[in-house]
């Protein structure tokens, strides 16, 4: 079991948000093909239907996407699964095959809106924290980059640094691989969200896993809200 806890700092700092968890073994990520395609298939279709001749004025009318403008305004920054959804509503964009566990995600994500990121967990050093940047902390981001953090920035760090954060995305040390067998998914949400759709989402999530992976068991599943437990 990781050893895994929000900050009083995160607390304070984002009042109304909510982290969720969903720690999920015994699961095989070789790309092949699953059921999850299509699934994924399926919810494009169902995004265009629904939102057919939505412009991005409407769609930011959405309680989720407008929490998240709201976040990432104060960062200069456009929400990216806004913009993703706008490729796919706009320009026949298709949802991408990384790998099962990565396009679980993806699909989870595309279907409420709701930020996750997902690690290898057996790549995360306890003790995972979630808390507040500072703007001096620096990682190196999945593509290799090194970041310095923005300051007031939702940040997940483990024994041995930044893992995630939401502005600039997660790490390059523990990102899922084909050799992922165990997965943490956490999802970052910001205040204007109920936190009954934090636990869809993870639901949601859980239930494109059991498509391809219906052994998978799960080590760990909450929701942290900064106003409760």
């Amino acid at each position: 079991m990781i050893d895994i806890s929000v900050s009083n700092q995160w607390r304070q700092a984002f009042p109304g948000a909510h982290i969720g968890m969903l720690l999920m073994g015994n699961m095989d990520n070789r790309k092949r093909s699953t059921p999850l395609d299509e699934l994924k298939k399926d919810l494009v279709f169902a995004l265009r239907s629904k939102y057919d001749g939505y412009s991005r004025a409407d769609l930011l009318k959405t309680q989720v996407l407008r929490a998240y403008k709201a976040y990432y305004r104060n960062f200069g920054k456009t929400y990216h699964i806004q913009l993703q959804l706008e490729s796919i509503l706009h320009k026949g964009k298709s949802l991408p095959n990384v790998s099962p566990l990565v396009d679980a995600n993806f699909a989870a994500e595309m279907e409420t809106f709701l930020l996750s990121a997902g690690h290898d967990a057996d790549r995360l050093c306890s003790p995972v924290r979630i808390g507040k940047s500072h703007g001096t902390e620096a990682f190196i981001q999945i593509n290799g980059s090194k970041k310095t953090l923005k300051a007031n920035d939702m940040v997940m760090t483990d024994a041995k640094g930044v893992v995630c954060t939401v502005i600039y995305g997660q790490d390059q040390r523990t990102p899922i691989s084909p050799n992922t067998r165990r997965a943490l998914y956490v999802t970052y949400v910001p205040p204007g969200i109920e936190t009954a759709s934090v636990a869809t989402h993870l639901e949601t999530i859980k239930k494109n896993i059991i498509l391809f992976a219906p052994d998978a068991a799960v080590e760990f599943q909450q929701v942290y809200s900064a106003d409760g437990p």
